[in-house]
């Protein structure tokens, strides 16, 4: 079965790039302010992988909220990186594109830790999961680390540090900022693994 990995060139989903070994890497820029700087890392990460690169662009920043879309987040917003739908919009978009290339299942890089926002959660990726399946091409959506947490994925995944140094998780900005969320579970992530501190 030809798989997609939706590769935000992140920590996670460059765990799970090396891992899972998908055919085909998709990567999203929606308008999020580190766009250019994971289109980057997931070009690095699917090259090293030898999976076919696919970058889909379009402009969604108007709809966006927080952090990534460089807007005070909404009050209803559980993160400050939180924007309306995301997980929703880039399997949807992934699964535009993926269906042309003869994909029968995306995976994507949620985490037991991102149970925090709803479309992080295993409910949430079921629902997803059987929407999909009722369309046509049945894409079936799979999340493999949602029992995990990002050490555990990791470890579990024997990525070389070489490939994981790729990673791009800040949330803020082309460069690490050092300070958001993202950048501070990459710092943790890796001194977790004993990597001193930059």
């Amino acid at each position: 079965m030809t798989s997609a990995l939706l590769l935000s060139g992140g920590m996670d989903s460059t765990a799970i790039a090396w891992w899972k070994r998908p055919e085909i890497c998709i990567t999203i820029d929606y308008g999020q302010t580190p766009a250019r700087a994971e289109v980057r890392a997931s070009a690095a990460v699917a090259n090293a992988i030898h999976a076919s690169h696919h970058v889909i662009s379009v402009d969604l920043r108007s709809l966006g909220s927080g952090d990534m879309a460089g807007q005070q987040p909404l009050k209803i917003a559980p993160v400050t990186e939180w924007w309306p739908y995301r997980n929703q919009m880039l399997i949807t978009l992934a699964g535009m594109k993926a269906i042309s290339l003869g994909v029968k299942k995306i995976l994507i890089g949620c985490l037991r830790t991102d149970g925090m926002h709803a479309d992080g959660r295993p409910e949430f990726i079921k629902a997803l999961d059987s929407l999909m399946l009722l369309q046509e091409g049945a894409l079936a959506i799979e999340a493999p680390a949602v029992a995990l947490d990002a050490m555990e994925l990791v470890e579990i995944s024997k990525v070389p540090l070489d490939i994981l140094a790729w990673a791009h998780s800040c949330h803020v900005s082309e460069y690490a900022c050092g300070e958001c969320r993202g950048c501070r579970k990459h710092y943790e992530t890796l001194n977790g693994l004993g990597v001193p501190p930059y």
